[in-house]
């Protein structure tokens, strides 16, 4: 939200003939057929705009879980403001993705998952909001909680201002990589955890 750069954070889940659109917003709106589109947060500032496109889209904006054949998606609590908000996991058979771009605290679901597209609003030191009600985690906390909890891969999704700084210095997150708009994620053939103690 109020990136200079970037679209709101979204993802567009492909498996087969399903699609499930997370999140997004302007500029970030999934294709015109979408089985279910899932949000984060119900109370976002996008949440008027999205919930329009959606309505166009003959689908309900929503938090919430989903059986699509043979994934499933599970809604799973987050820490990050005064009211609830959440992150998902999308299982397919033993393979795990998860969506939670948005967190104060590392989400304990996470834990061993492939691949997750995870919270960069901020750099170095975490953002914390307005009378201690949670904040934006960093990417520096982030990358290293994902490797305590065993997290294959990990894409940094709403990627805000300090983030944004610091790709413009040429910085690289020590764990994982920058989101890029448009881009093919494929989940790949199960690998070991990476025996170096990072992910990747």
């Amino acid at each position: 939200m109020n990136s200079p750069r970037f679209a709101p954070a979204g993802l567009l889940l492909r498996y087969g003939q399903r699609r499930v659109a997370f999140d997004g917003g302007p500029g970030a709106d999934p294709p015109r057929r979408v089985d279910a589109w899932l949000v984060t947060d119900e109370r976002a500032e996008l949440r008027s705009a999205l919930r329009r496109t959606a309505a166009d889209r003959g689908v309900e904006l929503r938090a919430g879980s989903a059986v699509l054949g043979s994934v499933r998606v599970s809604l799973c609590p987050v820490v990050h403001t005064s009211h609830p908000t959440y992150g998902y996991r999308i299982a397919v058979g033993d393979r795990m993705v998860v969506w939670a771009p948005e967190f104060w605290e590392f989400p304990a679901w996470a834990a061993g998952t492939d691949l997750m597209f995870a919270e960069a609003a901020a750099w170095e030191r975490p953002i914390r909001f307005r009378g201690g009600v949670g904040g934006h985690a960093s990417v520096a906390e982030v990358g290293e909680q994902a490797v305590c909890n065993r997290v294959r891969r990990v894409v940094y999704a709403h990627i805000g201002r300090s983030c944004i700084r610091a790709m413009d210095a040429g910085l690289e997150p020590e764990v994982g990589e920058w989101g890029s708009e448009g881009r093919t994620y494929t989940l790949r053939p199960s690998v070991p955890f990476p025996d170096s103690g990072r992910a990747s």
